[in-house]
Formats: C-alpha cells, structure tokens, sequence
C-alpha cells in the first residue's frame, strides 16, 4: 500500500487549493498589490435561490454577502440573505451566491465583508456583527446595489443529438414550472409549432442537466431555445399550447423579455466519451460525459485491454443508458481495483434491444463497442487506488451534514473539515467525522458535528485511512501522527467541497426545572424570530397541542441562556423540543399556533424543523413544607386546610413530582407536513406574449 507519510505543512498547502466553493463560483485571483476592496453588481434576473455578483475585489480576502433591502433601514443582520464561500484576496468576478432561502424581487445590495477572525467562514450575523465586518473605504461601506428581478434562469451548451433528446445545462425556477424545448422557427414567429418536447415538471429551485425527450424529432442540425416556463393554474401539467398560450406561459426577465439560452443541436450518428484521471477507492469510477446515439453502456476496461483481454478486462459497466448526451456517469466496478492502472471508458450498444448489458456473455455477439471511422469510441484515464469523496450542497441544522458517497480502498473514516483549513488551521478546521468504514462503497454517511455549526460554511468532506487499524480516528488526538488523509500518486489529498446551509441553529441542554420555565443555551436565528418549547407529544403530532411556551421576539443574530417561561407548565418529567421558529409577518408576534402553522413555522433544514430535544426533570417546588416530609401532618397549614392533614395531594397538582414513564417519550424529528415551510409566494400571470417584441437570440 502506498507510504502515506505527509507532512502538516503539506495539509494546509494542498488543502487550499482543494477548497473552490460551488463550481464557477471562485474566479482565480488576481495580484492584490496596491488594490482597494470594491463590488460590481448589475441589474440582473434571477432564480430567485442564487445571485451572481459580476465583480468583488477583497484586498486581504474575505466574502461578498448578499443584503435585502431592509438594510437601508438600518437592519443590519436581519438583512442578510445570503454570502460566498470564502474568498481568497484578490478580484475575483461572476460570483455566484447561493442564498439562505428563496427571495422575490427587489434592490439587493452586494457588500464587501473581511474575514476579521481569519478562521475562512463567514460569522458577520452569528457573532451579532463582531465579527468579518465590511470592508470600507473613506468611511463608507464598499457595497454596490442591484434591482433583482425573481423569475428563472436557464443555460444550455452547443451539443451533439441523435435527434430525440437534449440536455439543459441548468435552470433555475422562483415556483415550479417547466423547461421547452423550441426549435429555430421561433424566431420567425411560430410560438406553437416552434414546440419540440418540454420537461417534466420541476419544483422551485435549481436542476442540472435536465434531459428533455423531443416530441417531434430533429431531421437536421438547428439552433434551439431552451425556454423557462411556469407552471400558472398549479396542475404539474404543460398546458400552454393546448390552452393557445392561455395557461403556463413563459417567465419575464426584468426587461420584459422571454427567459431562455439557445445553444445548438447537431445531429451525430457517432458516439464520444471523456474519463478524466482521477483517485478512486478502487471501487467506483465517474465518466464526465458519454454520448449515446442509441443508447447503450459505458463499460470500464483494464490496462489488460491493450494486451487483447477484450472480456476478461471488463471491470464494471453501467445501467442502460437512453439515446443521448448522459453525464457525471458513476460506474461501479464488480471487479475492485487493488492498484493504480489505466482504465479505458468504453461505448456499448445495446444491439439486442433488452436494456442488458450482454457483451461479454454472448462472447461479443451482442452488444458490442460503438465505432467511429472503424476504430472503437472509448477514452482512457489514469485511476488512482486511494479514496474517493462527493459532497453535494445541502441544508443543515447545523448538527450534521451528510456526505453522498465515499470510496475508501481500506477502511477509515470520512471527516469533515470547515474552511479555516485554508488558513493553516489543520486540526482546529476538524468539524467532526463519520464512524469508522470499511473498505468500499458508502453512500449518505451522516457525520455529527462536534460542534453546531451557526452560520452557513464552506466545508469539505475529506477521507482519512485508519493507519493503525483500532477503527477508531485519531488524527487530531496523535497531532497528524495517526489515521491521515489519503493521498494519490501526485501527493494530493482527496476532498470534495459543499456549502451546508444554515439559517438557524438551537441548542438546548437537559435541565433541572421548576416546570415552570425552560432554558435553551443557545439560538442562532439569522431573520430573527423566537424559539418555542413544545413538549413530547410533538412527537406523536401534537403541533399545536405540544407548545408549552416561546419566547419573546428575537433579533437576527446569536441569543444566549433564553428563558422561556411556560403557559402550561410540566407538572411531571418530560423531553421537551426547543425549536426555531421564523417571523414571517413581520408584526414581531408568534402567530403559529392563532394562525394554524400559516404564519411563523418553523426554520426548516434538510426536511425538517430546527430543534434541539433535551430532556427535563421537574424538581419540587418550595410551598411551605419541609422538602423531605411530606407525611408528618406538621405542614404549617392550618387544621382545616383543604387537604385536612391529608400527606397527599390531589392526582392533577402541579407539584405532585411523578415520573413519567420511559416509554411516554420519542426522541425521533416529528414530521411537521406542509407546514414545514413557508407557503409559496403567488406570481402575477403572464400575459400571452408577442415574440417578436420579447424574443432575444443574441
């Protein structure tokens, strides 16, 4: 196995470069010499989940952050919505900003914000402002403002067909809707007959590679328009033809001009595949891209291909593949790699029509290679034997994140490391990591933060190998001496980086209580609002009937030690769920429970409500009697008082202090339905529309 001596020095110089936020966010940086922070933002539509700001310089780096237009009111915190991973120093231009929640239309402002506590996240609203504040030149803030128009994006890239399927490179919807396909005629005028197939239905929100299967097939190579449509009377179905224009129109960009890219389509009977090199845990390999004019497979050839092994070189293949352009192909490999060695990514037909790969048992009769000009289509990668890692963008309630997929070629762990692993910070960056893992193929490993996260960070997912084989991670614990990174053949440690999404962020310790108030440790909400207690019959589905008591209202920002006082207090033990609610009408009130979950639920985070379950022990209250007896008929109440020198109290007393059976309590997440989140904002419809007025092909 290969020497995974390493050095710290060594972590933190690779590691920088591993960490390039969401793909085409981060430009290269140029010389910061002589340079003042600054920020282009222009006027721009919008998806309504991302902004893309044109330029920011940031002389000792930091991040651009997004603020609504309550900042020119003066709510500072409250008004952030959204801000980059970290930047390094330098300029840096299209950046893109993934945003906190989903925004309408409006001025927002870009602003220039240093990373004061060079720790590489972003803490501006979690710290209450003390720290990464903004940049400023002369005295004012370095910020630019645009007017944001919330409807949909859509890019497409030129691509070769086969005549019945094309790829969207990406949209982004403000609401559901849906994605046509038009064909050149429209530029002529042809609305209708321009249609050549439209997506399924897609929820609000960003989808990549969308494939759209053409209704009426291409007969020759043309220019297309890929076109965002919405989804206006709310049925997932496509009724703008039928209804001649009446239903699910197209979204308006800012200009009132029809959101869509062109990109063309060039009818191609020859198949083509791209595998880049790439570190593997020897298990599972991801061909970039592969075209299919019938369908087919990619199948993954060994080194031993060049000796003529045409079968015995079959290392895996992938599933049926539909006629056109498919990619980020992840093919598992049924025979596992145990060293490095060049793979060759084939195209397979699928000549017997049965959606089966049967090359090799038909000893070549079926299925065999695609070719083109008489030599077979494939492309080769060097594939290190080391780890492999994807980490997809994801919402988080700052307790866990989960890593999608990790491939280790011998048991170890995957960790989780935040962003100040940029600035040197090797073992402090170490966020928390998964159990210990076999070698092979783990898909959705969930790690534990060892710490809540309270603010949305950059962070990467990095494998580390059990070098001493005790299945337990010691890394930090021996200072680097033990259970490292996994390197590949050019010493490169493997990691893959994602932003974990957090608006809100609770922390609720179990406690001793009076039963008749409740402390929650900590709150982190970044538009504000409260944080309720509801008690274990939330679990059951007591949404409403669970809430015991919430706080008062409270500002953007970092709350400690709220205490809550209950309207019906605990009479006996319990676990409680403190949980972070939202102030969506701005009246500063908790509507939840008045207004049946329409107003003020709850901060939402991977699918669920933010929480934090504690459990509370109700200790007995001082009313007169000795603590420690109950039963001596001496209680300093009077002869004729209600209990009549009874030593019992009635069954419903507050005070009574009975335990409340184990099994009385759940500590599983209640699913709150609809209500989880907020409900859809409505759009205006939109008027049928003349193309030759709104129509841009440039």
């Amino acid at each position: 196995m290969r020497q995974r001596a390493f050095t710290l020095a060594m972590v933190a110089v690779l590691v920088v470069s591993a960490i390039a936020g969401p793909a085409g966010a981060i430009a290269a940086a140029q010389s910061t010499a002589d340079e003042t922070a600054g920020v282009s933002f222009d006027d721009a539509t919008a998806g309504g989940t991302t902004v893309v700001v044109d330029e920011v310089t940031l002389p000792d780096g930091g991040f651009v952050t997004i603020h609504d237009s309550s900042l020119t009111d003066g709510d500072v915190l409250g008004s952030v919505v959204g801000t980059s991973a970290y930047l390094e120093a330098g300029t840096h231009e299209n950046v893109t900003v993934d945003l906190d929640s989903a925004v309408e239309s409006g001025t927002f402002h870009a602003m220039a914000h240093q990373d004061t506590d060079g720790d590489g996240a972003y803490t501006f609203v979690s710290s209450n402002g003390e720290a990464d504040g903004p940049y400023t030149d002369d005295g004012d803030i370095v910020m630019d403002d645009a007017d944001v128009t919330v409807a949909a994006t859509v890019s497409a890239s030129d691509q070769p067909t086969e005549g019945s399927t094309v790829i969207v490179d990406r949209v982004e919807l403000s609401e559901g809707g849906f994605v046509t396909v038009h064909d050149s005629s429209l530029a002529d005028g042809a609305v209708f007959d321009s249609i050549r197939g439209t997506s399924e239905y897609l929820a609000a929100g960003v989808h990549e590679d969308v494939r759209i299967e053409l209704d009426d097939e291409l007969a020759d190579d043309d220019q297309l328009f890929a076109m965002a449509h919405r989804d206006t009377n709310d049925n997932q179905a496509y009724n703008f033809p039928a209804t001649d224009g009446g239903e699910d129109g197209p979204f308006l960009d800012g200009n009132d001009e029809i959101v869509m890219a062109s990109f063309d389509a060039d009818l191609d009977d020859n198949a083509a595949v791209a595998f880049s090199a790439q570190a593997s845990g020897g298990n599972v390999v991801v061909v970039d891209e592969v075209y299919l004019p019938d369908g087919g497979f990619v199948t993954m050839h060994d080194s031993s291909l060049a000796d003529g092994a045409v079968f015995d070189s079959i290392r895996g293949t992938s599933g049926y593949l539909e006629p056109g352009v498919h990619r980020d192909v992840v093919v598992r490999l049924g025979e596992p790699l145990s060293e490095d060695d060049s793979l060759f990514a084939m195209a397979h037909q699928d000549t017997n029509d049965n959606e089966a790969y049967d090359f090799p048992a038909s000893e070549g009769d079926d299925d065999g290679p695609y070719t083109a000009d008489g030599d077979i289509v494939m492309d080769d990668g060097n594939v290190t034997v080391s780890a492999g890692v994807a980490f997809a963008g994801q919402s988080s309630d700052g307790t866990t994140v989960t890593v999608e997929r990790v491939d280790l070629s011998e048991g170890g762990f995957v960790t989780v490391h935040d962003a100040s692993l940029a600035a040197g910070e090797t073992f402090d960056s170490v966020r928390g990591t998964s159990e210990y893992l076999a070698a092979g193929v783990h898909e959705d490993v969930t790690v534990e933060l060892d710490e809540p996260l309270r603010e949305t960070n950059q962070l990467l997912a990095m494998p580390h190998v059990d070098s001493d084989g005790d299945e337990t991670y010691d890394f930090v614990e021996s200072e680097g001496g033990e259970d490292g990174p996994f390197l590949d053949d050019a010493g490169q440690i493997q990691t893959a980086g994602a932003t974990a999404s957090v608006t809100a962020s609770v922390s609720a310790a179990s406690q001793e209580t009076d039963g008749e108030t409740i402390v929650v440790d900590e709150v982190t909400l970044h538009d504000g609002g409260f944080v309720t207690v509801h008690d274990s019959s939330l679990a059951d589905g007591a949404v409403f009937d669970s809430i015991r008591g919430t706080s008062e209202y409270l500002a953007p920002g970092t709350h400690s030690n709220v205490e809550i006082t209950l309207d019906e207090p605990l009479s006996e033990d319990d676990s409680v769920f403190a949980m972070a609610h939202q102030e969506t009408n701005g009246n500063e009130a908790y509507d939840f429970p008045a207004t049946e979950g329409d107003e003020d639920g709850p901060y939402v985070a991977a699918g669920g409500p933010v929480m934090s379950l504690a459990d509370a022990t109700v200790t007995a209250t001082d009313d007169g009697m000795d603590s420690d007896d109950e039963t001596d008929g001496d209680d300093g109440m009077d002869s004729d008082d209600e209990t009549d020198g009874d030593d019992e109290m009635d069954s419903d007393d507050e005070t009574n202090g009975d335990d409340m059976d184990d099994d009385g309590t759940n500590d599983s997440t209640p699913g709150f339905g609809p209500i989880a989140r907020l409900p859809p904002r409505p759009f205006e419809p939109v008027a049928i529309f003349s193309v030759h007025d709104r129509i841009s092909t440039s």
